[in-house]
């Protein structure tokens, strides 16, 4: 071997050692989310109370914190839907659900017995959901969308 190939294999070398280096850096410094076995407590709840059925256009599941909002919006076309929420929280815990932009919303508790609220609504391209999450949380919101004609 040569000494421009030995400088050559140990530049290369040098540079791959570099580039795994700075990928185990910026693995272990990336933040780790906090782990809350109540949310998942409160996930399982939420999908008993308001389960998957092969009826339904789409379903989500998202975890909120205390005094934030979350909104989905998304294209389903017109028609008329039923649309079904239920949340499940800490004692105390409360949301403001509302399906429109001009709308204050409708409050729902998340704790002790809940059963889920159904709206029918008519949409003429995209469905608004708003989920707004008083001071006491986190919570864990689900909602379901079916369409109601063809």
């Amino acid at each position: 071997m040569n000494a421009e190939r030995g400088r050559g294999a140990v530049l290369h070398l040098s540079a791959v050692l570099i580039l795994i280096a700075g990928a185990m850096w910026w693995w272990r410094a990336a933040p780790r989310e906090p782990v809350d076995d109540r949310l998942l407590g409160w996930r399982r709840t939420a999908e008993q109370l308001l389960p998957e059925s092969g009826e339904q256009q789409m379903s989500g599941t998202v975890a909120v914190t205390g005094g934030e909002g979350h909104e989905e919006v998304a294209a389903v076309g017109s028609g008329e839907f039923l649309v079904s929420v239920v949340c499940a929280g800490e004692d105390g815990s409360r949301v403001r659900v509302s399906l429109g932009a001009r709308e204050t919303g409708r409050g729902m508790r998340c704790s002790g017995s809940r059963t889920p609220e159904v709206f029918s609504v008519g949409l003429a391209d995209e469905l608004h959901l708003r989920v707004n999450v008083e001071k006491a949380g986190p919570v864990v919101f689900r909602y379901t969308l079916q369409r109601l004609n063809s």
